[in-house]
Order: structure tokens, then sequence, then C-alpha cells
């Protein structure tokens, strides 16, 4: 571990601070406008003075409140500020050096973001998309995502839906998919699945067949933009390396034969561990399975750049058909 240097956070961090800050500030009122109003001397006061009259004291009050509702926001910012810079100081968040990984085109959420439309993302999955081991809501992977898309592209409406059910997986999600899914309307899917048929002992092939007939739902009803998520590479997970081993590859698989992307998960975790010599216990908690803080921030952070790179190459007018995958190093 002495080998990694500490993490630098930058314009990530202080974009959301920032724009905090302005949203604070009154209407119209620059900072060095601020500024300067802080600077002038006020006036000096009478010996005697008026008293305020009910107007000037219900204004007073108001200032006086919107001055502590201020503060209570600054002082949020800067405790979510403290907390991720706690998170990312550990180790740094590297993708895979000398590998390659398929991300399908995304064209339903390029063409709103051109369009100037809102986007609507569901996470769907397990308790990995609930962010259990998380320990605040703001640190699962869906809002760490969101926030990470909202700061690439500033003018868009960017919503991401937690769809997340913890112990579930394929069978479970199936008699949701309709109503937490399809009925929502989304641009994108991200379908985080598998871990939990492996910890269960089921077949991979029946999960990647009702895996399968799922996104074809989500086609027919409007397709919309899909990238599947494998199991986490994790000790409860790799107790059962033979059945891990093939979830991995028949989703992978799927994703292939429906034209859908996937976020190999399992090989990003395995390369953090066996590549960049990262413990174990820096990603994953202690029961084993579940992502800890940093893990769920840098797979949040990973798959984000995935998605904005395959954004651009439609939003640059790269015609990338649907059946066709983009390979690209990480």
């Amino acid at each position: 571990m002495s080998s990694l240097r500490p993490f630098r956070l930058t314009a990530w961090l202080a974009a959301p601070a920032a724009a905090a800050l302005l949203l604070l500030a009154p209407a119209g009122q620059s900072h060095a406008q601020t500024q300067a109003a802080q600077a002038t001397p006020a006036p000096a006061q009478s010996a005697d003075p008026a008293p305020a009259s009910p107007s000037q004291t219900t204004v007073a009050a108001t200032s006086s409140e919107q001055r502590g509702v201020t503060t209570r926001a600054i002082d949020k910012v800067k405790q979510v500020a403290r907390s991720a810079a706690d998170i990312f100081s550990r180790v740094p968040c590297l993708p895979p050096k000398g590998g390659s990984k398929a991300m399908g085109s995304l064209p339903h959420v390029a063409g709103k973001l051109v369009a100037g439309k809102p986007v609507v993302i569901v996470a769907f999955g397990s308790s990995s998309t609930a962010g259990f081991g998380a320990s605040s809501p703001e640190f699962n992977y869906p809002n760490r995502l969101a926030a990470q898309l909202r700061r690439h592209y500033p003018t868009a409406d960017i919503t991401v839906i937690n769809a997340g059910v913890g112990g579930e997986d394929a069978p479970e999600m199936m008699k949701r998919l309709q109503t937490e899914v399809i009925d929502v309307h989304p641009d994108m899917v991200i379908w985080q699945v598998g871990t939990n048929a492996v910890l269960r002992n089921l077949d991979p092939g029946d999960t990647a067949k009702l895996v399968e007939d799922g996104i074809g739902r989500i086609q027919a009803a409007g397709g919309a933009d899909i990238v599947l998520v494998d199991p986490q590479y994790s000790p409860a997970v790799n107790q059962r390396k033979e059945s891990a081993g093939k979830m991995v590859h028949l989703l992978g698989r799927v994703a292939e034969l429906r034209h859908v992307g996937i976020f190999p998960r399992f090989e990003v975790m395995r390369d953090w561990h066996e590549n960049q010599s990262i413990p174990v216990e820096s990603f994953v908690i202690a029961d084993g399975l579940h992502m800890n803080d940093w893990g769920y921030a840098c797979f949040a952070q990973l798959l984000g750049d995935d998605i904005i790179r395959s954004v651009g190459q439609i939003k640059l007018g790269v015609n990338v058909p649907a059946d066709v995958r983009t390979y690209r190093p990480m």
C-alpha cells in the first residue's frame, strides 16, 4: 500500500460545493458585490434610534432565519467534502490496465442530452444497488453516479432512481420489472444481477435466461439503453468460484446476444486486488460480500466514465450501430 499515492480531490469535489454556495447567494448578487457589501462600514446609528416597524422586524427575522438555513447548508457541504476526502485519500481509483471491455452505445441517453430533454436512469438490482455497506445513502453507487453525471452535464436534468432491493436476484426482480422499471419509461437501465444466484447455488443458466427475457421486455417497451453489471469480486463470491465464473461468462454472452452494454464488475474488482495490490478489506466490508464507501465510489466513477464516453461518441456524430460493440482499453 505504500506505493499508492493519495488521491487528490479536484474539480469533482469543488464543483458541487461551489454550486451549493452559488445557489445559496441572493439572485443577482455576485461574489464581488457580496465582499464589497461586507467591507463597507455601517452608517453610524443615532443615540435614540426610531423603533423598528413591524415590517422591518419581519424582514430582520426572515433574514436571520435565512442565515441559519444558509449556515446549515454550508456546513452540510463541508461535511460531505470531508467525508469524500476521507474516502478517496485511502487509495486512488484507477481503471484496470492492459485489458479491454465492452460498452454498447447509448443512443437514447445521448439523444435526450443533445435535445436538452430530461434523462431518467433506473439502477435495478439487489443490495449492491440499494447500497448495503455504505456509511450513508449519499455514498451508494446510484447517488455517486448521479452526482458525477450532473457534474459532467451541468445543464441537464438527470434523475437516477435507485430500484435496488437487498437479497433479490433475477426471479424476484422479474416480478417487479414492470412496475419499477418499464412503467417508469427510463432512458437507461443499469441492471446489477447474479450475485445472490451464485450464493444460493442457483443454476447460472436459469439466471441468464431470465435476464435475457427481462432485457427483451425492456427493449420491446421502449428500447431503453441497457447496461448489465455482473457479480462482485469478493471472498463470499469467490468461495463459489466455478459458479461465479459461469455467471460472469453467461451474462457477458447475454449482453452480446441482446446488443446491450455490460460493466464487468468482477473483472474490475479483481484487478483492484490482483494487479493494483489493494487489500480486499479496502473495498469490501467485514461480511466479505458487500462493498464499502470506497468500493461503491470507485465502481460508480468507472461506470460513469464509461457512460460519458459512450454518450460522447453519439454526440460527436460517431455512428455506432446497436449491434456493434465499442472496445477500448480501460
